[in-house]
């Protein structure tokens, strides 16, 4: 038995080296993805709603999670300073333990749970804060910076999307 497994073994690992190498594929060639993620900028709302359209596909969001999480900062700063006119919001978002606030993940947590509604009417505001790594002590922390960041772009997404 032990034999078998290692014969299929060798022949599943001399088959995969001389598929991959056929491919030919170099380190070199750039990777559209991020480039398409450096190149977005904020000028207009279409701008965000392209962003958050790519954020419905979870494998997307994982493999290039750092360059999405940098654009949506990027793309947070940009609604509320020219959009809504507010300066006085730091980013990044922080807790009280000095720890950073993904607004990514908070936002991607609450629609995840069903928007932000949802999770208020269902008092899962823990959930949400303990899916960010955060302790249930930070559950109004949590409420807060979705209500100060997150939650009028949403609304406004969901408004312009309808119109």
């Amino acid at each position: 038995m032990l034999r078998s497994e290692t014969e299929y073994e060798k022949f599943k690992n001399d088959y995969l080296n001389s598929y991959f190498q056929s491919l030919n594929i170099s380190t070199k060639e750039p990777d559209w993805n991020i480039m398409i993620l450096q190149a977005m900028s904020f000028n207009e709302f279409q701008d965000c709603k392209a962003l958050l359209d790519m954020l419905e596909d979870d494998g997307y969001v994982g493999k290039y999670k750092y360059f999405i999480e940098k654009k949506f900062e990027e793309m947070v700063d940009w609604f509320l300073k020219v959009k809504l006119e507010i300066n006085t919001r730091p980013l990044p978002a922080y807790a009280e333990n000095n720890r950073k606030v993904s607004l990514l993940d908070l936002y991607l947590a609450v629609e995840r749970e069903g928007g932000h509604r949802q999770v208020t009417d269902n008092h899962m505001w823990d959930v949400i804060s303990k899916d960010m790594g955060l302790d249930y002590n930070d559950v109004e922390l949590m409420r807060l910076r979705y209500a100060m960041y997150l939650d009028v772009l949403v609304y406004y997404c969901k408004i312009k999307t309808t119109q």
